[in-house]
């Protein structure tokens, strides 16, 4: 008897979005009443239908009851996202008919009569069809028709009791036009999910989901990032690093430049993190190139995730450099994805990276930059938050992760937008300076956390050769300051010839 009621404790009912059913460890506890709730536009009516399309696609009936929208509203829109509800029934409670002059009474009060008729009209139904699952929307309509909170509460019980007699799971619908500390609902409901959506002053709104309760059941709690597009919701649950891990070889990998590594120690180690920063022009988006080049050809997989710049500039700028990146992304080896920082929310860019991880099997990660990922957050808290997490998975899954950090200024004194070192296994250090009238450039790495590291400063150049890092630089002293001073001019520099204008990024 016992094994029978774990099974039936354990027993969960799909939504339809995926990753609404993840949060929710499976779905929802069946024969209960759900409340949906949120302001219009927030995706209430698309998650009821989905609900109810998947209970369709596994074989159980479905019922619509709106009080609000109309048929053809409901069809319309499941036509948009590519659905048909054929084998769905959608009831209209409120006809075109009774909204008539006709119909209207003045002899009694209309909570008094229309609540009663709404709530028989939908109980009647419901006996009629016997439906497995059940959308009601909304509840802003019986709300008005109550008139005061007392009669409204009794209905709410009413139907709530009536539907567990029925066995069915019940999503109702509400859009929030009740006083905002009213939580009536939220005690008579079993489950509560909470949508919100927020204008940007730039950039398309910006939709999240918490889950305000759910009795008796495991989630995954916190305010989580969605998205409606065609085919539905599109839920990214909230990256949760612990959750996350798997066995990976921990020695060090080349970055495929001789002094680099020499500079890093060992090279990069798996599971580990690397902030390159510096300013514009100085050759961090190259470097980072050239590193993830060096696994690519070691036959591993990879992902670029590319804020700053156009994607055809950087394949151009590689190639020229001898680091042509189109084979690999035709063999399948390599991913980039072009990012609209103002389009993409902090939870689908999280999400994006972990199946590139997990579903592609990516070994190297490159985000490139951190001051557009930075645009994209709500708040600097946030942003380290959420790069905490995100770098703690990564470092879980022994992904070598690349992060480039664009600084403000050339020479003198740079500044960041905010200080994400703390954050990085490794911090590479990459400046300008000047010799003798020729602008050239320098990288030090200044932390690493799994090797001793080169504690010099060596001078690198790009060329249409590719990444040519020197020896390490003995006779100058303030370069990293970019105000250098020397005492032995030209001393262990690459050569006294003219630079080559390669350029870097």
């Amino acid at each position: 008897m016992r094994e029978n009621e774990n099974a039936a404790s354990e027993e969960r009912v799909a939504t339809g979005t995926v990753g609404l059913d993840h949060i929710l460890r499976g779905g929802l506890s069946p024969n209960h009443l759900y409340l949906v709730e949120g302001t219009p536009g927030s995706g209430k009516t698309t998650i009821g239908l989905k609900f109810l399309l998947e209970g369709r696609a596994a074989g159980e009936s479905g019922l619509y009851i709106t009080l609000s929208e109309t048929e053809q509203e409901l069809v319309a829109g499941a036509r948009s996202h590519g659905w048909s509800l054929d084998g769905l029934e959608i009831f209209e409670l409120a006809t075109e008919d009774d909204l008539t002059s006709a119909n209207e009474q003045s002899l009694l009060h209309p909570s008094e009569v229309e609540l009663g008729e709404t709530v028989r009209g939908v109980i009647e139904r419901v006996e009629a069809s016997n439906p497995a699952r059940v959308v009601v929307d909304s509840l802003s309509e019986l709300r008005l028709l109550a008139q005061n909170p007392l009669r409204y509460r009794r209905q709410i019980l009413a139907l709530k009791h009536f539907f567990a007699k029925r066995k069915c799971t019940v999503l109702v619908l509400d859009d929030r036009t009740a006083e905002p500390n009213d939580l009536q609902l939220h005690s008579i409901a079993h489950g509560v999910i909470s949508l919100e959506q927020s204008a940007s002053d730039f950039g398309a709104e910006r939709r999240r989901l918490r889950i305000v309760k759910m009795r008796g059941m495991q989630y995954s709690g916190g305010f989580h990032d969605f998205s409606i597009e065609k085919g539905g919701v599109s839920v990214y649950p909230r990256l949760i690093a612990a959750e996350h891990y798997r066995k990976f070889a921990k020695a060090p990998v080349t970055t495929g430049l001789a002094g680099l590594d020499a500079l890093l120690g060992e090279g990069l180690a798996p599971g580990t993190n690397a902030l390159l920063t510096g300013p514009a022009g100085v050759g961090k988006t190259t470097t980072a190139v050239r590193c993830m080049i060096a696994a690519l050809e070691r036959g591993e997989n990879a992902a670029y995730f590319l804020f700053d710049e156009r994607l055809a500039t950087l394949m151009i700028r590689s190639k020229a450099l001898d680091m042509d990146l189109q084979p690999f992304i035709d063999n399948g080896q390599l991913t980039i994805r072009q990012i609209d920082p103002a389009e993409l929310s902090p939870g689908q860019f999280a999400t994006e990276v972990q199946e590139s991880v997990e579903n592609q099997d990516a070994s190297v990660v490159v985000i490139d930059s951190l001051n557009a990922y930075l645009h994209a957050m709500p708040s600097d808290n946030f942003l380290v938050l959420q790069m905490h997490e995100l770098l703690s998975y990564l470092s879980q899954q022994g992904v070598v992760s690349l992060m480039v950090l664009g600084q403000h200024g050339v020479t003198g004194e740079l500044r960041s937008d905010i200080d994400v070192s703390y954050l990085a296994d490794t911090v590479m250090l990459l400046r300008f300076f000047e010799e003798g009238g020729t602008v050239r450039k320098s990288v030090a790495v200044i932390k690493t956390r799994t090797s001793d590291h080169e504690r010099t400063i060596r001078e690198f150049r790009i060329s249409s050769d590719g990444i040519e890092i020197g020896e390490p630089i003995r006779g100058f002293s303030s370069v990293l300051s970019s105000s250098p001073s020397f005492d032995r001019r030209g001393e262990n520099l690459l050569g006294q010839d003219r630079m080559d204008g390669g350029e870097g990024a």
